[in-house]
């Protein structure tokens, strides 16, 4: 996330190596893949990863930090002690972390207020973190911020609380303008966290799209069975990729699709996976604190 994208930033700006560990992700052959080692894009593709994977690991490696994933996380740290002077603990999924931290930092969303109380593992992360980021502030309604905020006065009033923004940005803002768009948003989002839009609908809107095309007449595959499964999205296509032929049918859907123009909302660039036969404009994101205290305030607290 973006969160985890500052820290890396922070720390490695206080002069300390920097190894993330991300939570568990393989989903091939878990003997081969007990401890696995990214440092450039030629790792991702050697160990198979599925797009989902990428959309962890790979904005990491772009910042230039190594990321271990894998099955046996004992190993998984043994290694990556090896070369780090701080393990940052990546847990995607609101997923535990599996070493008890020095700071535990958690971000809640105010585009989905009272999931911070609703879901397992969630709760626990929200009722143990020592610091609380509300992200999302800017686009989301001042009454989902306070019922978030009321929800940590509640069950966690002892944790820092950091309001921040996710501004957005795209690589080629006047392609948009006036345009039929295909919107195509990181998958694990749209799916099992339930949100009926991303980033890439969003930066949609910001630069002036006529339309969000809906991708369900040009789906095929698994892509099909994709929006039958969850059938709250609409116009939006997840960006689904848990191998080599769900990928081609996410490559087909989108080469069938009736638009002027694709936003890639995926935290990775599309286009080194697969070939996009319409003009595209890549979406960023990037964690920016409201007043103090800062994420860099706290970790430089907390680590000297």
């Amino acid at each position: 996330s973006q969160t985890t994208r500052k820290v890396a930033k922070i720390i490695k700006g206080m002069g300390k190596k920097l190894v993330a560990i991300r939570h568990p992700m393989p989903y091939g052959d878990l003997e081969k893949q007990a401890c696995q080692r990214f440092a450039t894009h030629e790792d991702l593709d050697k160990h198979e990863c599925t797009i989902e994977e990428r959309e962890e690991y790979e904005p990491h490696i772009d910042n230039g930090f190594v990321v271990y994933a894998g099955v046996d996380y004992q190993k998984i740290l043994s290694e990556a002690q090896k070369e780090a002077d701080v393990i940052l603990w990546d847990g995607g999924n609101n997923d535990l972390p599996f070493y008890r931290p020095l700071l535990h930092i958690v971000l809640v969303d105010p585009h989905r207020p009272g999931h911070e109380l609703r879901y397992h593992p969630g709760e626990a992360n929200f009722r143990m973190a020592d610091v609380l980021v509300i992200n999302k502030v800017e686009t989301s309604y001042p009454e989902n911020v306070e019922k978030v905020r009321a929800n940590i006065r509640l069950v966690n009033p002892e944790a820092t609380v950091i309001e921040a923004a996710s501004p957005i940005f795209i690589d080629q803002p006047g392609l948009l303008a006036g345009k039929r768009v295909l919107v195509v948003e990181d998958g694990p989002t749209l799916t099992h966290g339930n949100m009926e839009y991303g980033a890439g609908a969003i930066a949609a809107r910001k630069y002036g799209a006529a339309e969000l095309v809906d991708p369900r007449p040009y789906a095929v595959g698994s892509i099909v069975e994709t929006f039958a499964k969850y059938n709250h999205l609409s116009n939006i296509l997840p960006a689904m990729g848990y191998g080599k032929k769900q990928i081609q049918e996410l490559e087909e859907t989108i080469k069938r699709a009736d638009a002027d123009a694709v936003v890639i909302g995926t935290p990775i660039d599309l286009r080194r996976l697969i070939k996009i036969d319409k003009p595209a404009v890549r979406v960023r994101y990037e964690l920016q604190e409201i007043g103090e205290p800062t994420l860099e305030e706290i970790i430089k607290a907390k680590l000297g």
